[in-house]
């Protein structure tokens, strides 16, 4: 599932990524959508694809219940599926949990304008040494989990916890699709950005907690 991931998508194979996501958020259906729905459409060999398009809207700040822990457990299982070279297989619960439409469209379309700048800077076979190779291959689909993960901490209700990784997993994506090291570079830095985000997070709540508790303490 590398070059063969965008072959599949609708739109033709000569659209640009963002033309063929603009043209998937056009073919939403209106009142609910669901995964298994999302698949059928994109097929196995357009993953990379959906995975762009299930970013998108942790790119701007919209919040809508439910969608980080759905639309990371899908992505994480791409990766996985990608890891392991094995078709891709979702647990019902996740590809049968119904999504509205009028709420994920505006979200779409927002976090669609990262696609297009991203895809402008991209440069197909950039930086092979980081693409090229089947250790280089284990290690960014490591990666491209761990982002997966890191999408669905429980943070959603903190500003950026859910954009970096989001942006982190949208590098990863058009870099595996381009073959563009550059691209997945960014979204290695994008990791490392979302794991210290997470830190002073966690350790500034820490300090509060401590801090806390020493008052009712006194």
């Amino acid at each position: 599932m590398t070059n063969s991931d965008a072959k599949a998508a609708p739109g033709g194979d000569n659209d640009s990524l963002g033309a063929q996501i603009a043209g998937m958020i056009e073919r939403l259906p209106p009142d609910h959508v669901t995964l298994g729905e999302l698949l059928d459409l994109f097929g196995d060999e357009g993953l990379l694809l959906l995975c762009i398009l299930l970013t998108l809207v942790f790119l701007i700040p919209v919040s809508i219940p439910g969608v980080s822990t759905v639309f990371g457990a899908a992505i994480l299982l791409v990766g996985v599926s990608r890891l392991l070279g094995r078709q891709l297989w979702l647990p019902a619960r996740v590809r049968d949990r119904r999504l509205p439409s009028d709420r994920l469209r505006p979200g779409l379309a927002g976090g669609l304008r990262w696609v297009q700048r991203l895809e402008k800077l991209s440069r197909p076979h950039r930086l092979g040494a980081l693409v090229d190779g089947r250790l280089q291959d284990m290690v960014n689909n490591l990666a491209f989990i761990l982002a997966a993960l890191l999408l669905m901490a429980p943070f959603g209700f903190v500003p950026f916890s859910n954009t970096l990784p989001g942006f982190a997993l949208l590098a990863y994506a058009i870099g595996f699709i381009q073959r563009d090291g550059g691209a997945v570079l960014l979204g290695h830095l994008a990791n490392i950005g979302t794991m210290v985000y997470f830190s002073v997070l966690i350790g500034g709540g820490g300090l509060v907690a401590q801090e806390l508790f020493k008052r009712f303490a006194a």
